[in-house]
């Protein structure tokens, strides 16, 4: 018998159905104009609708000056409770903050103080340096955090993201308590993942800074275990067009340093926090022995969830047992 999420996800698959007629009916009759782009952008009014729930959970936009080079875009609590816990949210590639955390943040709003901020080169984050690594993002965020007065926290990140908390884990041993990681290869070796790379058959860096509506299909395909909805090209490339344009050198440079960089090469440190593992049992990204891999090298202080029916973006498709678990986790003391 169908249960209630389930009746509710086809209501959605059917909304969403009947929008995208409504989006290619639009924008067949406005396809006269010299550039119809310059009418109407769904993925600018998708942002904006975002950038409104976002203010409806509490959050308000703040950006942070780094130096004279680097500016990093933050979400913030607009009113801190003294006696709720800060909770970091970092997302990984496939557009910025608001698409990858907007089913986490209504949900957690009421129990932490969230700092969600946009990495370098994604959203409003940006810098003129030439630093690729996840180690430079963990401190852009990490000193970020500290111009915000925010001293302890916890983090949560999701596939490059989970690299950066991983980091920042190691750098601010005494300010980031507890580290939730999800779906992300931190133990990946070399062979291994140049043997899931041939499974993709492909460039994965094409697939992760997608330039053509066709890459973008691969991705989110890749990236959800249930069928996706089906859009029409255009809506695909305008959607491209404002997530992955600008900046779309410096993502590229970043995956390229990510697999093949010197220092990804070497074990990653063993941490002194408590970390909680998440993953997508159907995840065709990173496989789940990766999971149990980077269990057995952090040792007791780690644990592993599976999340069933779920792949590499298992925040969106179970956002309610991620959420759960993650509040379990952190407020657990």
């Amino acid at each position: 018998m169908a249960s209630v999420i389930d009746v509710l996800r086809l209501l959605q698959l059917i909304f969403f159905f009947y929008i995208s007629i409504v989006a290619a009916i639009f924008r067949k009759s406005i396809s006269f104009f010299p550039n119809p782009n310059r009418f109407l952008s769904f993925a600018k009014l998708g942002d904006l609708a975002l950038s409104l729930y976002f203010y409806h959970c509490g959050l308000s936009p703040c950006t942070v000056d780094l130096d004279d080079q680097t500016t990093v875009h933050f979400w913030i609590p607009k009113h801190r409770r003294i006696k709720r816990p800060s909770l970091l949210l970092i997302h990984g590639f496939g557009g910025n903050s608001k698409w990858q955390f907007y089913r986490q943040v209504g949900s957690l709003h009421r129990n932490f103080n969230l700092f969600v901020p946009d990495l370098v080169f994604f959203g409003g984050s940006y810098s003129k340096g030439s630093d690729r690594t996840d180690v430079f993002q963990a401190r852009c965020i990490g000193e970020g955090m500290k111009r915000l007065g925010v001293n302890q926290f916890s983090v949560f990140g999701i596939s490059y993201g989970g690299y950066v908390a991983y980091r920042m884990a190691d750098i601010y041993r005494e300010e980031v308590e507890k580290l939730v990681i999800m779906s992300c290869g931190i133990c990946f070796t070399e062979e291994q993942m140049a043997e899931e790379m041939k499974k993709v058959g492909r460039d994965i860096v094409e697939i992760l800074v997608p330039e053509k509506p066709e890459d973008l299909r691969v991705l989110v395909n890749r990236a959800m275990y249930r069928p996706s909805l089906w859009f029409p090209a255009f809506l695909l490339q305008d959607f491209i067009n404002v997530m992955y344009k600008n900046h779309r050198r410096e993502k590229m440079e970043m995956l390229h340093h990510l697999m093949h960089g010197k220092s990804n090469s070497d074990p990653p440190p063993v941490l002194n926090q408590e970390t909680l593992i998440l993953w997508g049992d159907k995840d065709n990204f990173f496989p789940l022995f990766l999971a149990h891999q980077l269990s057995r090298h952090l040792g007791e202080k780690s644990k592993v969830e599976i999340i069933k029916d779920a792949g590499h973006a298992a925040n969106l498709e179970s956002p309610n047992l991620v959420n759960r678990l993650i509040k379990s986790f952190i407020l657990d003391s």
